[in-house]
């Protein structure tokens, strides 16, 4: 049987290639949106967080969400990645 390899992708905040299972994803879609994909299968421009505050804030504070997807990050959106990070941990 066949094993299937799963993709690394870089985080946005340690920069560590990771396996994609290990990460969050955070969508831009074509209309501009941005938002936080827990399945990793949605449509438009991805970018990769480890599923760990510590990253997300080294993330936030180094503005790379804001880098990678070439435009400001609504607080919503940090707001919606921090519960979904809670939610994980909490786990």
């Amino acid at each position: 049987m066949k094993t299937k390899k799963v993709p690394m992708r870089r985080c946005v905040g340690c920069r560590e290639m990771k396996d994609k299972r290990e990460l969050l994803r955070i969508v831009k879609n074509n209309e501009g949106v941005i938002f936080v994909d827990p399945t990793g299968k949605k449509n438009g421009r991805g970018a990769y967080i480890c599923k760990s505050m510590e990253c997300f804030s080294q993330a936030r504070k180094a503005k790379s969400l804001s880098r990678e997807f070439s435009c400001e990050i609504p607080d919503e959106v940090y707001e919606e990645i921090t519960k979904q990070l809670e939610a994980y941990v909490g786990r």
